[in-house]
């Protein structure tokens, strides 16, 4: 990564976790329909929507459908961080990412984002950032009834830091982090689409 940019500055890059194998939905989770494209095309249009400087997607190197799905969207190939090692769980793709050295030298924060969360609603989201905006040293994430949910938004100073950590998980990791929750009424927080029905209930969800 290169020399921070101004501090009165706020740029955005986005990391959309999608290496999981998807075995308890029994077919590739990212590509289901969703408004008109697919899931992962929608987390693209939406997280560009929100004005994000930069938007990377980290894959396994061997899955082909969703290597296919963003060739199809034309997601640049510069911009796809592949793990290695996917097995090892979410942790090991978000320091992929953190470890990454394509980032564009202006961004200030980056969001950790579900790649099977589609039905957040964008007011969550716009909230998330504002308080990023507003208090630019915090770790920022969304509650509900008190749990901590995603997205994750990383000031550049715990990004980096993020790179090197030996914790093994994201929560141990906050744990050491200065961190300003926000409680939120989106029922979307509490849901995340690992099965069919809980693809049913997210679409239910987004149609209202």
């Amino acid at each position: 990564m290169q020399a921070p940019p101004s501090e009165n500055a706020f740029s955005l890059g986005v990391v959309i976790l999608a290496a999981g194998r998807s075995v308890r939905m029994g077919r590739p989770k990212l590509l289901l329909p969703w408004a008109g494209t697919s899931i992962l095309g929608h987390l693209l249009d939406h997280w560009r929507r929100l004005r994000a400087t930069q938007i990377a997607v980290v894959c396994a190197p061997d899955n082909p459908d969703v290597l296919g799905e963003l060739a199809r969207l034309n997601l640049p190939t510069g911009d796809i961080i592949k793990n290695p090692d996917p097995d090892q769980g979410m942790f090991s793709s978000i320091k992929c990412a953190a470890n990454w050295q394509r980032w564009n030298a202006t961004l200030t924060h980056w969001a950790l984002v579900l790649g099977d969360q589609p039905h957040l609603r964008e007011s969550t989201l716009q909230a998330a950032l504002d308080l990023a905006a507003a208090q630019p040293q915090k770790v920022v994430q969304p509650a509900r009834a008190g749990h901590r949910r995603h997205p994750v938004l990383l000031p550049r100073s715990e990004f980096i830091r993020l790179a090197k950590s030996s914790d093994s998980n994201l929560n141990q990791f906050l744990h050491g982090c200065s961190i300003t929750v926000f409680e939120s009424d989106d029922p979307g927080l509490d849901l995340d689409i690992d099965r069919p029905e809980d693809y049913e209930k997210a679409l239910r969800l987004a149609s209202t």
